[in-house]
C-alpha cells in the first residue's frame, strides 16, 4: 500500500485544504488503536454486551437440500444490534470519537441501517446527531426513518442532484469542512479518503474473523466461496477479511438492476459502464460517462445504489483477489422470497444480491464442500419496497386505508 491510502492505483486522500488536519488527526488516532490491544479487547467486549456478537452461522439444510450441491451457510449480521452489520463499523468508531473529544456526529445513508445504527451509538455515547438521506431514499425507506428520529437524530432530506446515496455524501462532507472542530463524519462503507476504507474494513473484519472460526467449527475446513453484497463494500470487506489469505473464492454481488445492458443498474466492477476516476476525495471505479460526469444509477435496494467502490475492492477486482458478479432487481426478489418460504429468514434487499448469486452456483459444486453468504441486514426495513415488488393486493388495501384515515 503507498502512502495516504492506496491500494494498487485506487484510494488516496483528495482533500480540500481546510480539511488536511482534520484527516491528518484522525489518521493518527486511528493508527494508535490499531496498535493498542486493549482498544479491540474493549471493542469486542462492547459488541458481545451491546451488540449479541458473535452472531451466528446458520446452517441453510432446506435450502442446500433444494439446490442439492454444496452445504449452504448464512453468516447472520441481521441479528447484530440495529438489524445490519452496521453497528459494527459506528460502535468502533464511537469508541474513537469518545477517545478524541468531539462531541457530535454526522452520517450519510443510503438504506437507511447506517442512520440508525448511528443514531443508537449517538444515543449511547451521548453525542448530538445528524443525518443526511437522499430525498429518495427517505421516501422508500421511511421506517428506518422515523427510528432515526425517534432516537434523537435529526434527518435531513437532501435533494440536489439524484437525491439518492451520493448526494448525502456530498451534504455531510459540506457540513464536516463547517464543523470539523466539533464533529466527526461516521462514513458509513468502505469508500472516501484515506483512513476512511480501512478504519471501516478494520471495524467490519470481527464479521469475517467470527465466520472463518465457525465454519472451522463446524465443518473442519474452510468453505470453498464465500458471497457479500456489494454497494460501497462495507460488509464484503468484512466478510472476505477474513479469508485472505487462504484458498477461497471471494465473491461479491452488486447491483444488476433492470440489466446491465438497460442503463439502469449500480455495477462498477462487473459492467462496461464504469471507468476509473476521482470524486468524494478517491480513486477508485465510477459510473461515470467519457466527460467524466456521474450517470445516474438504479436499485431495488437503496444500500447498494451508488455510483462508486470501494478502492480496496477496485484493486482486489483488477488483481483478481476477488470475482464480481451482479444480480438484477428480479432475481434479487425471486431470491429474497425463496429464503424466507424455505428458511423462515428474511435478508434485506441488499443481502439478497448475495443470496441470488449464490444460488445460481450452489449447484454447480460438490456436496462435501460449503458456501457462506453474508446475510448483512434483515428485511424489515423493505417491507414497502418488497410488498410493491410482489404486488400483494392486501398491502396495498392497508395502505390507502391508513392513507384515507390520515387524511379524514
Amino acid at each position: 500500500m503507498k502512502n495516504r491510502g492506496y491500494y494498487g492505483d485506487y484510494g488516496g486522500a483528495f482533500l480540500p485544504e481546510i480539511l488536511v488536519a482534520t484527516f491528518d488527526e484522525l489518521e493518527k488516532e486511528f493508527e494508535r488503536i490499531k496498535k493498542d490491544p486493549s482498544f479491540w479487547k474493549d471493542y469486542e467486549t462492547l459488541m458481545s454486551s451491546y451488540s449479541g456478537r458473535p452472531t451466528p452461522l446458520t446452517f441453510a439444510g432446506n435450502l442446500t437440500q433444494k439446490f442439492g450441491g454444496a452445504k449452504i451457510y448464512i453468516k447472520r449480521e441481521d441479528l447484530n444490534h440495529t438489524g445490519a452489520h452496521k453497528a459494527n463499523n459506528v460502535m468502533g468508531q464511537g469508541m474513537l470519537v469518545k477517545q478524541m473529544g468531539k462531541k457530535r456526529v454526522i452520517a450519510e445513508t443510503g438504506a437507511g441501517q447506517h442512520g440508525v445504527a448511528t443514531a443508537t451509538m449517538a444515543a449511547k455515547f451521548g453525542f448530538d446527531c445528524t443525518i443526511y438521506m437522499g430525498e429518495v431514499d427517505v421516501l422508500r425507506q421511511r421506517p428506518n426513518v422515523f427510528w432515526m428520529e425517534q432516537l434523537g437524530a435529526k434527518v435531513v432530506p437532501v435533494k440536489d442532484g439524484t437525491r439518492i446515496l451520493k448526494d448525502a455524501i456530498n451534504e455531510a462532507f459540506r457540513d464536516w469542512v463547517t464543523n470539523m472542530d466539533t464533529t466527526h463524519y461516521v462514513l458509513g462503507t468502505a469508500c472516501g479518503p484515506h483512513p476512511f476504507p480501512e478504519m471501516v474494513s478494520y471495524f467490519q473484519s470481527i464479521i469475517g474473523k467470527e465466520a472463518r472460526k465457525q465454519i472451522l467449527d463446524a465443518e473442519g475446513r474452510l468453505p470453498k466461496r464465500v458471497y457479500a453484497c456489494v454497494g460501497g463494500g462495507s460488509n464484503a470487506m468484512g466478510l472476505f477479511s477474513g479469508f485472505f489469505n487462504d484458498p477461497v473464492e471471494l465473491i461479491g454481488v452488486e447491483a444488476g438492476g433492470k440489466g446491465l445492458n438497460s442503463g439502469r443498474h449500480a455495477s462498477r466492477l462487473c459492467s462496461n459502464d464504469a471507468s476509473a476516476g476521482i470524486a468524494q476525495g478517491y480513486k477508485t471505479y465510477f459510473l461515470q460517462d467519457d466527460d467524466g460526469q456521474m450517470k445516474e444509477t438504479h436499485s431495488i435496494s437503496a444500500g447498494l445504489d451508488y455510483v462508486g467502490v470501494s478502492p480496496i475492492l477496485s484493486h482486489m477486482h483488477d488483481t483478481g483477489k476477488a470475482r464480481f458478479e451482479s444480480a438484477t432487481d428480479t432475481e434479487v426478489i425471486k431470491a429474497l422470497q425463496l429464503t424466507m418460504q424455505k428458511e423462515g429468514i428474511i435478508p434485506a434487499l441488499e443481502s439478497s444480491h448475495a443470496f441470488a448469486r449464490a444460488f445460481k452456483e450452489a449447484p454447480c459444486l460438490s456436496k462435501e464442500e460449503a458456501i457462506i453468504i453474508n446475510q448483512s441486514g434483515r428485511g424489515d426495513k423493505d417491507i414497502f419496497t418488497i410488498a410493491d415488488a410482489v404486488d400483494d393486493p392486501e398491502w396495498k388495501e392497508f395502505i390507502i386505508e391508513k392513507a384515507n384515515e390520515y387524511n379524514a
